[in-house]
């Protein structure tokens, strides 16, 4: 049995697998039920016990070696089998790439910060971290206003029971930290994420984007904001575009007031997005109330301005005619390739 150990090993060494065939012969004639090999193993049972050791060791060296040449083989004619079906065919149809696309709240917020641009307004972007006096003190919220309540507002853990900090709830806060360090006039933006303790919905999200704006000179007024609101609105959504103001309340500014849009959708005649009135809300706007101005160390005797904020989610879904606000944090592709 030795021998025949012996010539089969020398036998394996020389031999050559080119193929998926010739490897089967070979599985065929050493490894299977019927071949060489196992049936050298299975003739081992009949070996004395005197003999079994010297036997026994060179048998299991030549099945490990000729499990281990199969396996080999088998691994080398796959890789080339791979290999040769991922050669590139010239003759085929191209594939397009998708090489991705603009997400729609940066292309609104890029195309809004332009707009601005033109009439003399300055980006600036803000911490989002604040504390309560830029967030709330300084901007005339009063110590009991429901946003200072915590299932409004997120707040931060920390040692300042008088100034805690939070995650700002509004961009105007920007507004603050520019009046104190800089001398009118100051016409500035500031975009930015903001926060709200909020339930999640296809309306509502516990964040979101905003754009704040404000002017502040001598002499400025309320007609100001007006044509700078009628400008910006024609520039986003038509020429055709009108708006209109209605009365409203912000802490920040007096007096204030809410901001429609002729209809885009529509064209003001009146559809299920518009509720069929022809207008669609888009920002909040006012003159900056005088104590604003006095708590940035300014004199409202002297120095007036206007203010304004929108959401950029909201003026997407109304351009794009999105539903569902969650969309825009889902990362789907399939939405974003829209854009």
């Amino acid at each position: 049995m030795l021998q025949q150990i012996n010539e089969l090993d020398l036998k394996i060494t020389t031999i050559s697998i080119q193929n998926k065939e010739e490897l089967e012969n070979f599985r065929l004639e050493y490894l299977s039920k019927k071949g060489s090999i196992t049936t050298l193993v299975e003739a081992f049972r009949e070996v004395p016990n005197e003999d079994k050791k010297s036997i026994g060791k060179p048998l299991n060296s030549l099945k490990a070696k000729a499990e281990l040449l199969f396996k080999t083989w088998q691994q080398e004619l796959e890789n080339v089998e791979t290999t040769t079906s991922n050669d590139i065919d010239l003759t085929t149809t191209g594939v397009k790439q998708f090489v991705g696309s603009h997400h729609p709240l940066s292309i609104i917020e890029k195309e809004i910060q332009a707009i601005f641009a033109k009439i003399g307004f300055v980006a600036v972007e803000g911490q989002d971290i604040e504390d309560d006096w830029h967030n709330f003190s300084a901007l005339n919220f009063a110590a009991n206003h429901p946003a200072r309540d915590m299932q409004d507002t997120f707040f931060m853990q920390n040692e300042e029971k008088e100034n805690p900090f939070v995650l700002r709830t509004h961009t105007t806060s920007v507004q603050v930290r520019v009046l104190k360090d800089t001398k009118p006039p100051i016409r500035i933006i500031a975009p930015g994420r903001v926060y709200r303790n909020e339930a999640i919905s296809a309306r509502a999200h516990c964040f979101f984007h905003q754009i704040d704006g404000f002017y502040v000179d001598k002499n400025v007024s309320f007609a100001d904001l007006k044509m700078t609101l009628l400008y910006f609105a024609k520039e986003l959504f038509g020429a055709d575009t009108k708006i209109r103001l209605r009365p409203s309340y912000f802490p920040f500014t007096e007096p204030s007031a809410e901001v429609d849009v002729t209809c885009n959708i529509c064209k003001a005649k009146g559809c299920n997005v518009c509720k069929y009135t022809g207008w669609l809300e888009i920002l909040g706007c006012g003159m900056i109330h005088p104590n604003v101005i006095k708590n940035c160390g300014l004199d409202p005797e002297e120095y007036t301005g206007f203010a304004f904020g929108m959401g950029v989610e909201r003026i997407a879904m109304l351009k794009y005619q999105i539903k569902d606000l969650r969309l825009f944090s889902q990362n789907d592709t399939s939405f974003l390739k829209q854009f």
